[in-house]
């Protein structure tokens, strides 16, 4: 910070006037350390920053940065505890922060509908614009609850997005309301699970829009996301998603399943912001379960220097 020392008109040594950016230094550290910038301590003494009868002692930005500092240390190791306990081979990386402006997100080249545009119908995509080394983890239709994915998910701070379909968790409305409780969006991927194009505009309107009845009356929140069973859907399929309060059909570029990876480019490999697709699966229709499933998951993604993001925060 610089001080300018003025003079009076008969020279003597008079008040001091402090620059602009010494007023910005002074209002940061103020910040910093909780203190009001003020001008009511006489020159030269110190401010008294004894805390009052039952209050916390301020502490100056050397111990505020000392204790953020000690704060990550912890969190770090606390993560990498639960990597190995969960057998990963290293600890997942730590995501972005959301960004301050969302990306427009539009369909992908080839998959509109006649009408896309102008229609404003819920765009279908497979990556969400961004150049940040982020892939976003969903999950389908509901059929495996498995608590040490919960737990799983939990301990390692992994988001991911789930699309429900309500005859594959009718039976245990519950294990879905856990994960909502631990910040996982639930979503709509319709009643039962149908072939959309071979249904009428309005039969492919009752699955949707009957869903969304569903999540509202069982999670207490209609969703703005929706993905088509396997991916295919027409024009009745959009029009129908969009009259129901959907805004966003992403479906994914990537595949992962317990013993292997699929791949919608040609290159065979990870971009920034793709969608990854699983299910919830087990050994009923894997060989091996949902843990093992996101090791194989979580191992990938961290090896060649991609984080998990949360979708949501994207849309």
């Amino acid at each position: 910070m610089r001080v300018v020392v003025q003079n009076d008109k008969n020279g003597a040594r008079g008040r001091r006037a402090v620059t602009r950016s010494g007023l910005v230094a002074l209002a940061v550290a103020a910040v910093v350390s909780g203190g009001p910038l003020s001008g009511c301590t006489a020159p030269g003494t110190a401010p008294d920053v004894r805390p009052a009868p039952g209050q916390q002692r301020l502490r100056g930005p050397a111990e505020a940065l000392d204790s953020y500092a000690s704060r990550l240390r912890t969190s770090h190791a606390a993560l990498a505890a639960a990597a190995r306990r969960w057998g990963l081979a290293a600890a997942p990386l730590t995501p972005p922060p959301p960004p301050a402006r969302k990306p427009r997100i539009t369909a992908r080249d080839g998959f509109e509908v006649d009408g896309q545009e102008e229609l404003d119908l819920p765009p279908v995509f497979t990556t969400v614009p961004t150049r940040q080394k982020i892939v976003f983890l969903t999950i389908d239709d509901g059929a495996e609850k498995d608590p040490a994915f919960l737990r799983m998910m939990s301990d390692l701070k992994i988001p991911y997005t789930a699309f429900l379909s309500n005859y594959l968790v009718e039976d245990d409305y519950g294990y879905f309301r856990t994960m909502q409780a631990k910040g996982i969006t639930l979503n709509n991927h319709t009643l039962t699970h149908p072939y959309l194009p071979g249904l009428s505009y309005d039969e492919q309107r009752d699955e949707i829009c009957g869903m969304q009845r569903i999540m509202r009356e069982q999670f207490g929140k209609t969703p703005a996301v929706f993905r088509p069973p396997y991916g295919n859907y027409n024009r009745d399929t959009l029009l129908a998603a969009k009259s129901c309060g959907i805004k966003y059909a992403p479906i994914w570029d990537e595949e992962v399943y317990v013993d292997h990876w699929e791949y919608r480019e040609d290159d065979q490999s990870l971009h920034p912001g793709d969608i990854v697709l699983t299910h919830f699966r087990g050994r009923d229709d894997w060989n091996g379960t949902m843990v093992d499933d996101m090791r194989r998951f979580l191992d990938k993604v961290t090896a060649e220097g991609y984080a998990v993001a949360r979708l949501e925060d994207y849309l």
